[in-house]
């Protein structure tokens, strides 16, 4: 079979909806009008990848740039690596699909350790070669941000420069430096680094030599030893004030079922809790949170702009966010309406009120996470865990008492002074949550998370040693045994994930070799459960004769070089290692936003916004008092976006000052006039939708088709009945689900909406809203509820690709009296079909075309592919590739 490009691809793998690159908030440019090509490179797959927060906004800052154009790219899984690989097609974006080779800066988030065989996998599949060294100026620039940059020497190796810090300002910089670069200097790729280290955030690997400890030092370490006497430190950059940090108030929309399929709203940055084992808490200070007014601004926006069902508040402990009271209670006010849930992901128990729990369920009930981290109070305090038992028992029992069912506790074990009794601590303390019961005077259910210490750069533990494999296992199997109770379920990290995360968590240069040699056995994707191949890895030890305990189980001196000491990322190394001694003696560190500065290092003390305190989140400018009215009516509606320019219709909308407070504002443009109030007044309207799913969209499966027709009815303004109960979902309803792969040129789903619409506008709204390959072909208004389907046939339209249908086989199928075939179903479970009485009608249109009439009733419908492998015995690539058309 002849494979020249992606599209001959995508029919033959799963979910390849993931690499088409035509989602709604998508920009795609024209490459002649632009004099940067940027690639923003996420190495894993692109469900993860599409839920990462900090590439929509690099994405959304460097396409406002008209001479700019930003580009994604993810890790493509298995099967379309093979199949690219093989084919001999470079990996591309997904845009333009344009090959990565093409770009002027290849741009990698590093976000976990575990991805960096990806990174090479993407570098591999591009056709770039690993290490900087080896590439001059005619390759891309490769750059790379993220947490992991905080250590940046395992992978320092194959990056031009790294960004250490806050990247919204950074990127700006970078790009604005090539383009000067590109105009003075041409493919000087020495001169272009000097330039870009000028930059402050900016790490330049190439300007430090990496050598093994002095002599006498007890530390084993390569340390960085800089090559010029004004770049020996870098700084992190900071974006001081959030208010007038770029946002992304029309992130792309993915496509299938991301991780985090919701609106992201960033309330705050930072954390001053000073829990030791916590990277995250010391590498972003210091805290910064947006306005009340500015949050409801952007969730206006954002909301009109994606559809969206639910909303998740990001920050490293949201319910600390100054005014989280006053947020919630005008943001569910503009939700409960649109039946749009929120979330808070990152809770500390003792903040998690019944304030806040009650306003969260005035829309569903989202989940809850709590993490005492530790089971004993004594451990708590060295780990610096400010949080009491009773504090966890209290949450616990108004998460329950207010009606949730479902709780998640999440533990580590392997803390510094860990002991067996603060072990048995954990298996108390769940037992103790375990007897708390919900409502119905029944118990809950306590999902118990536990994974494996792992010491981390830029903090208190980071000359702390990691627990070992043996020690692990241990520690999980006692905690498994006793933990094995009805009402609580118990999963674990696998303890050989975290000693590789450990390693190149805390590793220098020499790691690059490792994971080379790694990738190189087929070590990929070592994040997921499922893929992770530590007997590859083993085997990448012994070659490499690397003593994996000298990075991870061996305790540190605080006078010890460390590979890391040459970024600065604000916290003082006398910080951390004055917390390391407190941690020895269990004592705690108060919050410095609740008490006195613990002279972290962190803040220089010049004025600038950080917390808002409730009283000035209420005092609401006039703006802000519109935007108290519920979501969907206050905007122009965004449109699809072409070329980088955002275009819009401008229906016509209420009249200020005229409407209550609260009431459904809806649009004239969409509804009859008179029937604003017909959500109020009890007045709905059955709408049959007809529409066509032709070109790209035959990649999308049934489920993620419901989600994609569900937001664009959002967006487009039409309000939609939803049914009664716990979990309130609109009422749509589709015809079959098609097989993915399948096109049609008429299907059709059923709503209720509240008023009386207007049948040619909601098809225009609709067809403004829906991505390339879905069209509404009209709307009619019924009276009834949807009948049940009538249509006892489907006919279908197949055009082969490659090879042709053999005019003999067809014969002898139309001659014979029956056509048995045996099929297996996913469970395994055989079941013998006649294909006889399956197909009502069959003939040629062509050596490679076909027409079929297949028999469509509950329980014998049958479906294009597996008649026509039953018949003429093609191969399932060949079918794949087949154009089917469902009339």
């Amino acid at each position: 079979m002849k494979i020249k490009t992606i599209q001959d691809i995508l029919p033959l793998i799963e979910r390849p909806s993931r690499y088409l690159g035509t989602e709604i908030n998508s920009i795609k440019k024209d490459p002649d009008k632009v004099k940067l090509k940027v690639a923003l490179a996420f190495p894993d797959l692109y469900e993860i990848g599409t839920s990462h927060f900090g590439l929509q906004i690099l994405y959304h800052i460097l396409n406002k740039h008209k001479e700019i154009a930003a580009e994604r790219v993810y890790a493509p899984d298995l099967d379309m690596e093979s199949y690219l690989k093989s084919s001999h097609i470079p990996l591309m974006s997904m845009e333009s699909h344009s090959p990565l080779k093409n770009f002027d800066i290849i741009g990698f988030s590093l976000l976990y350790e575990l991805n960096y065989t990806n990174v090479l996998t993407m570098l591999d599949l591009a056709g770039i070669p690993f290490f900087s060294s080896e590439r001059d100026g005619s390759f891309p620039l490769i750059i790379a941000g993220g947490p992991c940059t905080c250590n940046p020497e395992p992978v320092a190796d194959f990056f031009d420069a790294m960004v250490v810090g806050d990247g919204e300002n950074v990127i700006v910089d970078i790009s604005m430096t090539w383009l000067e670069w590109k105009e003075v200097a041409g493919r000087n790729k020495e001169d272009l680094l000097k330039r870009l280290s000028l930059i402050k955030g900016i790490y330049i690997p190439a300007f430090f030599n990496s050598t093994n400890s002095s002599a006498g030092s007890k530390s084993f370490f390569q340390i960085p030893q800089a090559r010029f006497s004004d770049y020996k430190v870098i700084t992190r950059e900071i974006i001081a004030d959030l208010d007038t940090a770029p946002f992304p108030d029309a992130p792309i929309i993915p496509f299938g079922k991301p991780v985090h399929d919701r609106l992201r709203l960033e309330i705050a940055r930072g954390c001053t809790r000073g829990c030791r084992f916590c990277q995250a808490g010391m590498i972003y200070r210091p805290v910064r949170e947006r306005s009340v007014n500015r949050l409801l601004n952007l969730f206006d926006a954002s909301l009109a702009a994606t559809g969206y069902e639910d909303i998740s508040l990001l920050s490293l402990s949201t319910a600390d966010y100054g005014s989280i009271v006053s947020l919630m209670e005008q943001l569910m006010s503009r939700c409960e309406p649109g039946h749009i849930a929120v979330s808070l992901p990152s809770l500390r128990a003792g903040t998690l009120t019944p304030e806040l729990i009650n306003l969260i369920k005035r829309v569903r009930k989202t989940g809850f996470t709590i993490a005492p981290e530790a089971g004993s109070q004594r451990l708590r305090d060295v780990i610096n865990k400010n949080i009491t038992e009773q504090e966890i028992v209290d949450t616990v029992q108004d998460v329950f008492s207010l009606g949730w069912l479902v709780i998640k506790l999440y533990f580590m074990i392997g803390l510094p002074s860990e002991t067996d009794k603060d072990l048995l601590a954990i298996v108390e303390l769940v037992k103790r949550l375990r007897k708390i019961k919900v409502r119905a005077g029944r118990r809950g259910q306590i999902n118990v998370s536990v994974a494996t210490f792992i010491p981390k750069p830029h903090t208190p533990f980071q000359w702390a040693p990691q627990v070992s494999l043996t020690e692990s296992r241990e520690k999980i199997e006692m905690l498994r045994a006793n933990l094995k109770m009805p009402g609580i379920h118990f999963k674990w990290q696998n303890p050989e994930v975290s000693m590789v995360e450990g390693l190149f968590a805390r590793g220098d240069r020499r790691l690059s070799g490792l994971l080379v040699d790694a990738y190189k056995k087929g070590c990929k994707f070592d994040g997921w459960g499922d893929r992770f191949q530590y007997a590859l890895w083993e085997t990448a030890f012994f070659d490499q004769g690397l003593d994996v305990d000298r990075y991870t189980t061996r305790s540190r001196d605080v006078t010890d070089r460390l590979p890391w000491d040459h970024i600065d990322i604000g916290v003082t190394k006398e910080f951390l290692k004055l917390e390391w001694k407190k941690a020895k003696r269990g004592e705690h560190t108060p919050d410095c936003r609740r008490g006195d500065c613990n002279a972290c290092g962190v803040c220089d003390f010049e004025p600038q916004k950080r917390a808002h305190s409730p009283q000035l989140a209420a005092g609401l400018t006039s703006e802000s008092e519109n935007s108290k009215l519920p979501y969907g009516r206050r905007f122009p509606v965004p449109l699809k976006r072409d070329c980088g320019e955002l275009q819009t219709i401008e229906p016509k909308l209420f009249e200020p000052g005229k409407e209550e407070p609260g009431q459904d504002i809806v649009n004239e443009f969409l509804y009859n006039k008179g029937d604003a109030a017909g959500k109020k007044a009890g007045l709905y309207t059955r709408v049959r939708v007809s529409y066509s799913k032709q070109g790209q969209a035959k990649y999308f499966g049934h489920l993620e088709l419901v989600n994609i027709f569900l937001r664009a009815l959002r967006r487009a303004g039409i309000l939609m009945k939803f049914t009664e109960g716990f979990h309130p979902m609109p009422k749509v309803s589709f015809d079959d689900p098609l097989p993915i792969g399948m096109e049609s040129l008429n299907e059709s789903l059923d709503l209720v909406v509240c008023g009386s619409v207007k049948p040619d506008a909601v098809t225009t709204a609709l067809n403004n809203h829906l991505p390339e390959g879905l069209l509404v072909k009209g709307c009619q208004i019924s009276s009834s509820k949807p009948a049940i389907k009538q249509q006892k046939s489907a006919t279908y339209l197949v055009e082969l690709k490659e090879g042709c249908f053999d005019k003999q086989k067809l014969n002898d199928f139309i001659k014979s009296s029956d056509f048995v075939q045996t099929r297996v179903n996913r469970k395994g479970k055989s079941k013998k079909i006649d294909l006889k009485d399956l197909v009502l009608n069959i003939k040629l249109t062509s050596s490679r075309g076909m027409m079929i009439r297949l028999r469509s009733e509950p329980g014998r419908t049958a479906r294009p592919f597996g008649i026509i492998k039953g018949i003429f015995n093609l191969s399932e690539e060949i079918i794949k590739q087949a154009t089917t058309i469902k009339l």
